[in-house]
């Protein structure tokens, strides 16, 4: 086992449709670390635009919600025992691909039901990469594995989630990332593993989640923002190497 793909029985990014300026970024991040698009393993999950939020924040957290249920159900039903999962706003470190024979000799060592490769959390910074337990909420989800030995939980939990009314004690409708730290919160022996250091990062661009600002609505102005986001995404990358 050499390569990432060797492990991972599925790659799920996942694109709306219409963004074909993220779908062009997010193939060429998974082509540098290793991970073209290939049938049946690594593709592009089209992601769900609903008419209404129902429940949730906004129609863009009930968007994401429902894409990332999607492809956890299309895992199931396959019978995959793992998949990786990526929206299409990340930046892969260069990490991953260099450390990845260390990466994954952790993976096959190491009991895990979640993987968070990319996050925002405060972990102590390990050379090489190193997959520790991590047991808070994680704030994101554009980077993460999911072990198929959980799917069954984890389906019936979102499923039920997304029924109840907002604020439920249970849980009710949220973003995704609260859902999983609900979810891993009520099921303390589901095991955590965080990338340290963060091995992924979101590219600072238009955001299909929250409320566009005005400056993304007025032609011109927008260029101008989307060259500010770029000039951001480059400095952190740059800090992080």
């Amino acid at each position: 086992m050499t390569k990432i793909t060797d492990y991972f029985q599925g790659v799920y990014a996942v694109n709306l449709p219409e963004r074909k300026d993220r779908r062009q970024l997010i193939v060429k991040e998974l082509e540098e670390a290793g991970m073209p698009l290939t049938p049946h393993k690594v593709e592009i999950f089209p992601a769900i635009r609903p008419n209404e939020a129902g429940g949730f924040p906004n129609i863009g957290a009930r968007g994401c919600f429902s894409s990332h249920l999607g492809i956890l159900k299309q895992a199931k039903d396959k019978g995959l025992s793992n998949i990786l999962i990526v929206e299409d706003d990340l930046e892969i470190s260069a990490k991953f691909r260099t450390d990845q024979a260390v990466i994954l000799e952790q993976l096959c060592q190491q009991d895990w039901d979640f993987v968070y490769f990319g996050h925002v959390e405060e972990v102590e910074q390990k050379s090489p990469v190193a997959l520790v337990p991590f047991s808070e909420g994680v704030m994101t989800t554009h980077f993460y594995a999911v072990n198929g030995r959980i799917f069954d939980r984890l389906l019936r939990f979102l499923e039920e989630l997304q029924q109840r009314p907002p604020g439920h004690p249970d849980g009710g409708p949220m973003h995704l990332d609260g859902a999983y730290s609900t979810f891993r919160a009520q099921n303390p022996d589901v095991v955590t593993l965080i990338a340290s250091p963060n091995l992924g990062w979101q590219r600072s661009s238009r955001s299909d989640i929250y409320p566009n600002a005005w400056f993304d609505r007025v032609p011109g102005i927008a260029q101008l923002a989307g060259a500010a986001r770029t000039t951001k995404t480059w400095l952190k990358r740059c800090l992080s190497s």
